[in-house]
């Protein structure tokens, strides 16, 4: 393990600022969450960029949201395969154990992932069509939302394909079986919203319309 470093010093200096002034402030409320254990409201499944800032989007609280982040927020299909899905184990565990009442799949603006995707699938990407390639074989999930898009212009297909991404995702959460019963007995609803980086906007995916509307 001689490869491990230190914490950059900027990351140390923001541990000590935030344990003298927000753990400090709010010690109740952390002992209460590390004692209780965690009941979030929601699980939230959103891509790892950095731009995508879940819990201030929402005001959210420690303990509010189960997030899990992942390469343009997809979901994978149900499959038993025993192998390793983080996703899928996620998922299960928001639902199962902490009986989240609502499941979010969060899209967004300019995302690299989905950027991928779409010079994966048009050939400009050949690097991503490689089997050894995690991102390309993650990225295939979003494979068919390609296949569907429109002839319109590059950025418009772009904005499509991140839509894509989150009703694909919300389609394949409905072939977890415990996703489907908790879904049918009205113990948990699932939502899709796509949020615009840099105009602070959010869209939320209406399923009878098959729309994003404006929030």
């Amino acid at each position: 393990m001689e490869f491990a470093q230190p914490l950059p010093a900027y990351l140390v200096q923001r541990y000590h600022g935030w344990k003298a002034t927000t753990y400090t402030e709010n010690k109740v409320w952390y002992r209460h969450l590390a004692s209780e254990g965690q009941h979030p409201r929601a699980m939230v499944i959103s891509c790892c960029d950095s731009r995508v800032h879940v819990t201030s989007i929402f005001g959210a609280e420690q303990g509010e949201f189960f997030i899990h982040r992942n390469i343009a927020n997809l979901v994978p299909p149900f499959t038993d395969d025993g192998d390793h899905h983080g996703t899928s184990a996620a998922v299960e565990y928001a639902v199962t154990a902490l009986k989240v009442p609502h499941i979010i799949v969060l899209g967004h603006s300019n995302c690299g992932g989905v950027k991928g995707c779409y010079d994966m699938c048009s050939g400009t990407a050949p690097e991503l069509e490689k089997k050894t390639s995690f991102i390309g074989r993650w990225m295939d999930i979003l494979r068919p939302g390609y296949l569907a898009l429109k002839q319109t212009e590059d950025v418009a297909r772009q904005i499509e394909l991140e839509h894509a991404a989150v009703r694909i995702s919300l389609d394949n959460l409905m072939s977890f079986p415990f996703v489907a019963d908790a879904v049918r007995e009205e113990r948990l609803t699932l939502h899709g919203l796509w949020t615009d980086i840099g105009e602070g906007g959010l869209w939320g995916f209406d399923g009878k319309a098959k729309a994003f509307e404006p929030l």
